[in-house]
């Protein structure tokens, strides 16, 4: 299995930033990702809350 260049909980602050009001657009240009890849993390990782997070961390 490919090794992926970002961990968990570094998808879950950029999505964060996400929600914090950047841009779709702006945040892959900023972390070099395409925007199909940020769209499939939203999907995966967009609906934990606080305490997911932190389950999935630990």
């Amino acid at each position: 299995m490919k090794r992926s260049r970002f961990t968990e909980e570094q998808v879950i602050g950029i999505l964060k930033e996400h929600q914090a009001g950047m841009s779709a657009a702006d945040l892959c240009r900023k972390h070099r990702i395409s925007d199909a890849t940020f769209y499939i993390w939203r999907k995966k990782y967009g609906s934990m809350d606080g305490e997911t997070e932190m389950q999935m961390i630990l």
